[in-house]
């Protein structure tokens, strides 16, 4: 029998929708929140390096700043298309989490033998981020305030009671769960109080780039680069933009969801468009009314779910449920704006919060998710191991980007470490097949996890198909 959720039980009126969204402005509130961060020039010219980096998110600056770190005369060049942070890691929810998998289900079901190394990597690496954070003065929010795991229908509250908690995990009844975040949907929770730390994403990255630069990274914003080949004289790696040439003796490719300038690699990835909405800072009163005095960021356990979590200024940032993959897997600006996604978020805000009758929403936007098949991210080499690449984060590399960029510096390096031995390293997942085919199966995926969210968790041959076949859409 098909239910309605919660969140169509309550919806809120479109009147109160209208209002709260008018004047919202289309942007990304945290790249709004740093427009007067420093800039780089456009490369230009012929440049050589000992290691260029393509990307200028997450991604490419922690390996940037890594490399700088491991060898500080090298000569480490980047190139970012378009500014700094300004893709995916200056859109995304600012929960910078210690999983490297996508979750326990996710990483459990596909290494369980190396599991538990997984989960101390992942550890270490948010142990590092911290630090680090710390050593350089970055100023980027960082709240250390873990994760709340929320049940909103009944069928998913024995998912959080009946489960074995670890020993960094409080169990929340209803009543529990409501003292720390009031909802009235809210059946059950799971608060895990140290695997996550909450940061403002575009002041991160803005923070890498400036300790990068600091160490001695020559970073160029505005250079597209649009062609990899070698130069078979010197045995280097040649990088070719609208206005330079550059010749590495090693590469590291970070464009995840935009295609890549591998062939072996187009059909690694797809980008998945997801939205988000930030309100005006809560005034004392609204912020007393819900609670949330331990900050800890928030997702629910549907298979459409959304995630939400307050910024130092105590805005809350709503996003998630929505997962538009565009047909023919073209990224553009136009899928950025979609007006039925920002309108159903709002009213789920309304559901979720009650209490919140005058906010108000202040941004919305949208960017794309860089989706693998395993849902986490991979890495491999090409051109005799001269040029090293990591993608498919699917939508948690806040953190685990960090220990991408120690793996594609150890795969460059050529050396056996405890990270490039995992078996996680080692494989690369199934590709998405080509379009059509793509467009159907993602599409009928996302309907398919729909009716199991409206038949208390059923999953439909479709979706068990797809588990045994490993594809990792039970995540």
């Amino acid at each position: 029998m098909r239910e309605q959720t919660v969140f169509e039980r309550e919806p809120a009126d479109g009147a109160w929708i209208t209002r709260a969204l008018a004047g919202s402005r289309q942007r990304s509130f945290w790249l709004d929140d740093v427009a007067g961060a420093a800039t780089y020039p456009a490369a230009t010219g012929a440049l050589d390096a000992d290691l260029a980096i393509v990307g200028g998110g997450y991604t490419g600056l922690w390996t940037a700043l890594l490399a700088a770190q491991r060898d500080p005369s090298a000569e480490i060049v980047l190139l970012e298309g378009r500014t700094v942070g300004w893709a995916a890691s200056g859109r995304n929810g600012g929960f910078c989490d210690a999983s490297l998998t996508h979750g326990e289900e996710n990483g459990q079901r596909r290494w369980p033998e190396e599991y538990e190394r997984l989960v101390s990597l992942g550890e270490r690496n948010l142990d590092a981020i911290e630090q680090t954070v710390a050593d350089l003065a970055i100023d980027c929010d960082f709240e250390r305030t873990g994760s709340l795991d929320v049940a909103v229908e009944p069928h998913q509250v024995p998912w959080l009671l009946d489960g074995d908690a670890g020993a960094d995990t409080t169990v929340l009844d209803a009543a529990a769960v409501r003292a720390e975040i009031d909802s009235p949907t809210y059946l059950a929770g799971a608060w895990q109080h140290r695997s996550t730390a909450m940061v403002h994403p575009a002041k991160l990255a803005v923070g890498l780039a400036r300790a990068a630069a600091e160490a001695g990274v020559r970073i160029h914003e505005r250079s597209v680069v649009r062609s990899i080949g070698d130069d078979s004289s010197t045995g280097r790696v040649v990088l070719a933009t609208d206005g330079s040439e550059v010749k590495a003796r090693r590469v590291v490719l970070a464009t995840n969801a935009f295609p890549s300038l591998l062939r072996r690699n187009r059909l690694m990835t797809v980008p998945v468009y997801d939205y988000v909405l930030m309100t005006e800072p809560l005034t004392t009163d609204q912020l007393s009314a819900i609670g949330w005095r331990n900050r800890q960021g928030v997702s629910d356990l549907a298979n459409q779910f959304h995630y939400y979590r307050l910024s130092a200024d105590n805005r809350i940032l709503f996003g998630g449920y929505d997962a538009i993959y565009p047909t023919g897997g073209k990224m553009s600006a136009a899928h950025e704006e979609r007006d039925a996604s920002f309108r159903r978020l709002a009213s789920h805000v309304r559901t979720t919060f009650p209490q919140l009758e005058d906010v108000r929403f202040s941004h919305r936007w949208a960017g794309a998710i860089d989706t693998s098949t395993r849902f986490c991210a991979f890495w491999g080499t090409a051109r005799g191991g001269r040029v090293a690449y990591a993608t498919g984060f699917t939508g948690l590399g806040v953190g685990a980007t960090r220990f991408a960029g120690e793996v594609l510096l150890d795969l460059l390096d050529g050396v056996e470490t405890e990270r490039t031995t995992l078996r996680m390293v080692r494989e690369r997942p199934l590709p998405f097949p080509p379009e059509p085919f793509a467009s159907i199966g993602i599409n009928a995926t996302r309907w398919s996890l729909d009716e199991a969210d409206h038949r208390r968790g059923h999953r439909n041959p479709l979706l068990r198909a797809l588990d045994a076949m490993g594809l990792g859409f039970d995540s």
